[in-house]
């Protein structure tokens, strides 16, 4: 491989990541506030709960499709029609996008239909029938923001990552600007304003779908002339379910740890005689802190998955350039996800405490018990996760689908087991730490597989000294902040845990980046490096990246 390549390479996942990562953090830091709100209205109590429910139900959807196996499919076959036949790639995704919004639209109202019959079926159980009419009030999110999602795609294909990565940002603002009125309304209802806060994450997507498609102007001339793009729907279409699998393992997971938490309120305290060991504020518990550990995976772990797929699937054929660009990946999730994994462990009581209770409102002084527990679960494997979402893509961008949808499959039952054991003595934690567990797991057999399948692309030697260098700057950081927790104790009042936590947040970032610097980690440098580089095409030519658009 060229040292020009090999620049390109790293220059260019390292660029779209920071894109992505920059303003996914925007997002993200919104989406704080947006929780931040919601648990006041909302606390860990049964409305709680069903809020939690009613998100997750179409957020499922839209990963599985939308964002995960979709897109997966769509992406490498619209990525190589639209780099040699703009015109075939136009009809490509005028089609995949019409099948998608009628398929989804027609899965929504069945649904729909099915959700209004056990609601009727449930008048004597009020807490149950509220909580699915929220789920109906919020699955219309469902086919709009699929439809964005694969808008979302388009754009990355075209090297555009900055308007998608801040299309939720919308989503933030809508579900903050819905919420923040039920502070100036004497003795409103949180049972009640859960439905204009759902409302309002409909619109959003509405308005995100809009946001794509005037950022795809000028890209994408739409058609109705799709018959010349059928074989590649097709191949697309089988494809998909292979990937549906693999790539939704993580969604899969998540979601019957909602259905496992929701248990009490939709079906009863007790199961075979015993008493549940979770009750009706478990999945509110379980909802917000599922979102803290998703915040450095959404914007450090997801951003380099998704910087990476596009430019992976253009070097498939050149097991060179694809082995290293891998290997690049992966560096970039360990760097980055290994030190989010001990810092969310070290940190996990005291941002609960800060963020989700205070005031009266929020969590109870047990729900920021029973949170911190959750998080730890969850935090410990976040390096595991990321590793995931980029080895998935991976075998799909050199059309390998059976291999990941195998370890997945077997990942999803052994994660189910684990959460039916674990909750009778961890409660909800045993569902964080069982997913901990097979995240961990998949990541071990998937390098494995790539090893073995990938031509000897995936360089693991050339990784070994990298990954002691990030473990042993985590460990470091990790000793300073512990040490800093003891200092600033985060336990007398509001107003010292913000400051144990931003003291101890900010002891993390600079030790570790010290450590960088010091041991002159590349890694740090790829991601805050500019790339000047040209990308030697696929026949010899010369490309110019495009330049990114935030």
């Amino acid at each position: 491989m060229s040292e020009s390549a090999s620049n390109t390479s790293e220059g260019s996942i390292g660029r779209d990541t920071r894109t992505v990562a920059g303003l996914t953090l925007v997002s993200r830091v919104l989406g704080l506030v947006r929780d931040v709100v919601t648990v006041r209205v909302f606390g860990d109590t049964f409305v709680g709960s069903a809020f939690a429910a009613a998100f997750a139900v179409p957020n499922m959807f839209r990963r599985l499709f939308g964002e995960g196996a979709l897109s997966a499919a769509f992406l490498p076959e619209y990525t190589r029609l639209a780099d040699g036949d703009p015109e075939k790639a136009d009809a490509f995704a005028s089609l995949t996008i019409g099948l998608l919004a009628l398929v989804t639209g027609v899965l929504t109202l069945l649904i729909e239909l099915g959700l209004l019959a056990v609601v009727l079926y449930s008048a004597d159980d009020p807490e149950r029938a509220y909580s699915l009419k929220l789920v109906m009030v919020m699955l219309p999110f469902m086919p709009v923001i699929c439809v964005a999602a694969i808008l979302g795609g388009m754009l990355q294909s075209h090297g555009r990552f900055g308007p998608w990565a801040a299309a939720p940002i919308l989503l933030n603002l809508c579900i903050i600007a819905s919420a923040v009125p039920y502070f100036f309304v004497e003795g409103a209802s949180a049972a009640a304003w859960a439905y204009p806060v759902g409302i309002a994450a409909v619109v959003s997507a509405v308005l995100q779908v809009a946001w794509s498609l005037w950022a795809l102007r000028g890209t994408v001339r739409w058609t109705t002339g799709v018959s010349q793009a059928r074989r590649e729907a097709k191949l697309m279409l089988l494809r998909m379910i292979p990937v549906l699998i693999g790539l939704g393992t993580l969604q899969l997971n998540s979601f019957a740890d909602t259905l496992i938490a929701m248990y009490p309120n939709w079906v009863g305290d007790t199961v075979f005689g015993y008493d549940y060991p979770l009750d009706a504020s478990s999945n509110a518990i379980l909802f917000y802190a599922q979102r803290l550990y998703q915040f450095p995976l959404g914007v450090f772990g997801i951003a380099v998955a998704t910087a990476a797929f596009p430019a992976l699937s253009r070097v498939a054929g050149d097991s060179v350039r694809f082995g290293e660009m891998l290997t690049r990946g992966l560096r970039l999730s360990l760097f980055i996800g290994v030190p989010a994994s001990v810092g969310l462990l070290l940190v996990g009581e005291a941002l609960i405490r800060v963020l989700y209770s205070g005031g009266g409102d929020g969590f109870s002084e047990a729900g920021v018990s029973r949170a911190s527990a959750v998080l730890a679960g969850y935090a410990l494997a976040v390096w595991a996760y990321s590793l995931n979402q980029l080895l998935t893509r991976a075998f799909y961008a050199r059309g390998d689908t059976r291999t990941p949808m195998t370890v997945a499959l077997g990942m999803v039952g052994v994660n189910i087991c684990l959460n039916l054991v674990l909750i009778w003595w961890l409660r909800e934690a045993g569902l964080a730490w069982s997913t901990a567990v097979c995240a961990v797991g998949q990541t071990v057999l998937l390098l494995w597989m790539a090893n073995r399948k990938m031509d000897g692309g995936l360089r693991l030697g050339e990784m070994v000294r990298p990954v002691m260098l990030i473990v042993a700057g985590s460990g470091a950081m990790g000793l300073c902040v512990w040490g800093m927790g003891r200092v600033v104790d985060s336990g007398a009042g509001w107003g010292r845990g913000l400051l144990s936590v931003v003291v101890m947040t900010l002891t993390g970032a600079v030790v570790y980046g010290l450590w960088s610097i010091w041991m002159k980690m590349d890694e740090l440098g790829w991601l805050i490096a500019k790339s000047t580089s040209v990308d030697p095409g696929p026949h010899g030519g010369t490309n110019e990246e495009p330049q990114d658009e935030a």
